[in-house]
């Protein structure tokens, strides 16, 4: 009688074992949620978050970041003969400005980053999804705010507020509006100007003309306040390989900030200047 006890014993517990460890291995691991996903996903209409300064509404992922590289070359390309800039190799062989940037999702849809270049001025930037375009929604839209400051921040605060707003064209690319407001734009003292701020408006496009090349072009147009020198523009041409994008562009400008950028591009005497440029961007998700 006992050993038919112990045998159905035995034949219980089997049977038990397995179902409690597939719904032990269910609780530990639940499945992850919609929005995530979304967010991780390849955005082929956004593949970056920045143009080749103005930043998009793609958005990073919670606890997830990314890094960008920004180099703009001083020499122009516009002066000079021909032979003077292959000997300089495009500018390859003169000074930069040079930008290292790092952006972390803070919570779905805020994200946090820092921008610092060469000429020691370091920019914080905050940006917040209000809605994101779906089938309800016909665009994407994003509060900004931001602060720059010279000297590795300890003079000339600069900072700026301003709303993103995108309209991606199916998996074609995507184009945006961005009216800024930058104060303190002005570097010099308020008694040599009228102005001290200045209001923008950044306008951008992007191009998939390849299954991983894009076209882009932006431009800040001045509307309002400080405005010396022109409006700063860019054109690019990008790869996207994986979490890279490579980015080559030309610019009228060597701005990277939003303080820069307000400031616009180079005009001297007679002609504009137009610089060789490239940027580099990791995603780490």
């Amino acid at each position: 009688m006992i050993y038919r006890w112990v045998l159905a014993s035995v034949v219980i517990v089997a049977c038990g074992v397995p179902s409690a460890f597939a719904q032990g291995q269910t609780n530990t691991n639940p499945p992850a949620t919609q929005d995530d996903d979304r967010d991780r996903d390849v955005n082929l209409s956004q593949p970056d978050f920045t143009l080749a300064a103005l930043p998009t509404t793609l958005r990073v992922p919670r606890h997830a970041s990314s890094f960008r590289i920004t180099h703009r070359f001083g020499r122009p390309l516009n002066q000079g003969s021909f032979g003077d800039l292959l000997g300089d190799l495009f500018g390859l062989d003169q000074g930069a400005l040079i930008g290292l940037e790092y952006r972390f999702g803070v919570l779905r849809g805020l994200q946090a980053g820092i921008h610092r270049s060469s000429d020691k001025t370091i920019q914080f930037m905050g940006q917040y999804n209000i809605r994101r375009q779906d089938e309800a929604a016909p665009i994407g839209l994003d509060l900004l705010l931001a602060i720059e400051g010279g000297d590795n921040f300890s003079e000339h605060h600069a900072p700026t507020v301003g709303v993103l707003v995108s309209r991606e064209l199916g998996d074609r690319g995507a184009i945006y509006v961005e009216p800024m407001f930058v104060n303190n734009s002005n570097p010099l003292p308020g008694v040599l100007t009228d102005d001290n701020s200045t209001v923008m408006i950044g306008l951008g496009a992007r191009l998939r003309v390849r299954p991983s090349v894009y076209l882009m072009l932006e431009g800040t147009p001045r509307v309002s306040g400080y405005d010396p020198g022109v409006h700063q523009v860019s054109i690019g041409l990008e790869k996207r390989s994986g979490g890279h994008t490579f980015q080559l562009n030309f610019s009228n400008g060597l701005g990277t900030t939003f303080g820069q950028l307000a400031r616009g591009g180079f005009k001297p005497a007679g002609s504009g200047e137009w610089h060789l440029g490239f940027n580099i961007s990791r995603k780490f998700f």
